[in-house]
């Protein structure tokens, strides 16, 4: 509403300009009322003229902290197989007060943990965002690249080399890298896993600070993030915490016979730790720790560790207290050690879901006591699931095995040397890929379209090989449109082998009744993920419409307004945000 004053008139004139309002007889009539009224109607002109000044240079809203969270290994069922023995505070609380995408799947292949932090983080797949494993081949030279690795930075923190780490592999950047970027670097974003990989590649580009864990006891970045830790996390090292931690031995925190949803406690399809003779509780980490305090990994304290860290970080650095939106990535990397150990059956995996359902709820009333119930907004997922152990598919009549990879590839190569005259042809079997020996194969000018011809020939033949793609030839492979399409985004064609091989449901490659368990595949057990929301901009509720680990960080885009990612091939999921 507009009011225009003159010493005999007042217009009032609605933002509809076709509303005028003139009440001159009505003024005229009542001069000495008017005069008393009209400091009055100034004061309301000049209070109305305030508020519109303040409308229009009112800050874009936004929550004050962005948190991300990942559970290394976490498979979606894990959110309702422990529901019952979950407390108030924790995951229960997200599910109750946030928004819960029930059918998120990951849409790419393989599935692995350098792969999904980063695709959670850049919505983009590896076909674009070139972390194509956790460890992958460059096709030109052959050589094998860990995913972060960086010869060209140094350690900060220890004498080892394991911060020798950086993003620069990573070739997208990241939500992360998008909200520095808007807001002229004045936001931070700070990341922190016991993994190098689970902290780096979430940062991405641009974050202020990455911090992993040293099998020294300590927590280290490298000189591309500084050139020396910051006193407090210098200060937290310094505490000894793994060591305090390690004292008090791995017991379960209920009786063992009440892990109702778990095997018995001692069972084949278990992993043990060094000097174990069965894989049962009390684990005796007090007696272990002499030898290396890095068993922390693959203990619940591993996850204690990772929250402590993130708690400081957010008091040393005023996280969501200096006027802009900060972002902190963390990554409990803990069940994807304890998972590979024990596998889904065990009662040290669910004993670790029931203390990280306390961790997540501690962590969850320190934000609401830190920065305010409301004003941060926080996202669970999980970079991967996890298969069954094919022993126990097997021993339940379900079917399973171990393919013998290495064997298939001596014999495939046998047969490749017999027909092209050139030794090993095929490098390696990774990633679910068969990569070649590029190398030989231009130094003696072999044909590779018909030496790729050979080789998914061969394969389609070997037992328990369900489908063989080449994915310069794709449509020939008459795979499900779903599949073609995850083949299709997991290759990237610097850093990927043109063959792609999946084996049958329950089949994994490894030694015959290996324990514990892996992952890597299309199938649900391992690519189908939690995906839980909650806080600033959240709604409450729930869809079973599928969505895609892509669709995450184009959804913060939106709920941020900021740029998605520069890779980013995801949509924003609507039902979540509050409009």
């Amino acid at each position: 509403m507009l009011f225009f004053f003159n010493p005999e008139i007042i217009i009032i004139q609605s933002r509809d300009r076709n509303a005028l309002f003139c009440s001159h007889k009505f003024f005229r009539r009542n001069e000495i009322y008017m005069k008393r009224n009209c400091f009055l109607v100034s004061l309301v002109f000049v209070h109305l003229f305030s508020l519109g000044q303040k409308t229009i240079t009112q800050n874009l809203p936004r929550p004050k902290l962005v948190v991300g969270i990942v559970v290394d290994q976490m498979r979606w069922d894990y959110l309702y197989r422990y529901y019952d023995r979950y407390k108030p505070g924790g995951f229960k609380r997200i599910l109750n007060e946030g928004f819960s995408c029930e059918n998120t799947e990951i849409d790419y292949l393989p599935t692995v943990t350098a792969i999904g932090h980063s695709t959670i983080y850049t919505g983009s797949v590896p076909a674009i965002h070139g972390i194509a494993g956790n460890d992958f081949v460059i096709e030109a030279t052959g050589k094998r690249m860990y995913c972060t690795e960086d010869s060209s930075v140094t350690t900060v923190g220890s004498t080892s080399s394991a911060g020798k780490m950086s993003p620069r592999n990573l070739l997208t950047t990241t939500i992360g890298d998008e909200l520095r970027l808007a807001t002229n670097f004045k936001s931070k974003v700070i990341s922190i896993a016991l993994k190098d990989r689970g902290s780096i590649l979430p940062g991405g580009h641009l974050a202020n600070a990455a911090y992993w864990f040293d099998s020294n006891g300590n927590w280290i970045t490298s000189t591309y993030y500084m050139n020396e830790l910051p006193a407090w996390v210098t200060a937290f090292n310094n505490k000894k915490l793994p060591e305090q931690y390690l004292k008090k031995d791995w017991n379960t925190l209920y009786p063992v016979e009440t892990y109702s949803q778990s095997l018995p406690d001692n069972n084949p399809y278990e992993g043990k730790f060094p000097g174990q003779s069965t894989p049962v509780f009390p684990v005796k980490t007090s007696e272990m720790m002499s030898q290396n305090v890095d068993i922390i990994r693959s203990t619940p304290y591993g996850n204690m560790l990772t929250a402590e860290l993130a708690k400081a970080a957010i008091k040393a650095e005023q996280l969501g207290k200096r006027g802009t939106t900060d972002f902190l990535a963390v990554s409990f990397s803990t069940p994807d050690y304890v998972g590979h150990k024990y596998g889904p059956h065990a009662v040290e995996v669910e004993d670790i879901y029931l203390r990280l359902d306390i961790e997540l709820a501690g962590f969850l009333s320190f934000l609401d006591q830190n920065i305010g119930k409301g004003n941060y907004t926080l996202f669970l997922s999980a970079d991967h699931g996890a298969a069954h152990n094919p022993r126990f598919l097997i021993d339940n009549k379900i079917p399973s095995g171990y393919w013998q990879g290495g064997e298939v590839q001596r014999q495939l190569n046998e047969e490749l040397e017999k027909k092209f005259g050139v030794r090993s042809i095929v490098a390696s079997f990774t990633n679910g890929q068969a990569h070649l020996n590029n190398k030989a194969i231009d130094s003696s000018k072999l044909n590779e379209e018909d030496i790729r011809k050979n080789i998914v020939r061969f394969l389609r033949l070997q037992p328990h090989v369900t489908f063989v793609a080449d994915v310069h030839n794709i449509k020939e492979a008459a795979l499900p449109a779903d599949l073609e399409t995850k083949v299709i985004k997991g290759y990237n064609n610097k850093r990927s082998g043109p063959i792609t091989f999946m084996l049958e449901p329950g089949w994994y490659g490894g030694a015959v009744n290996a324990t514990g368990t892996t992952h890597g595949t299309w199938n649900n057990y391992d690519a189908h993920i939690p995906l839980l929301w909650m806080g600033w901009g959240i709604k409450h509720g729930t869809t079973s419409r599928k969505t895609n680990m892509t669709d995450i960080s184009a959804t913060l885009a939106s709920l941020l307004h900021i740029q998605m990612p520069s890779g980013c091939v995801g949509e924003p999921i609507e039902e979540v945000l509050k409009k």
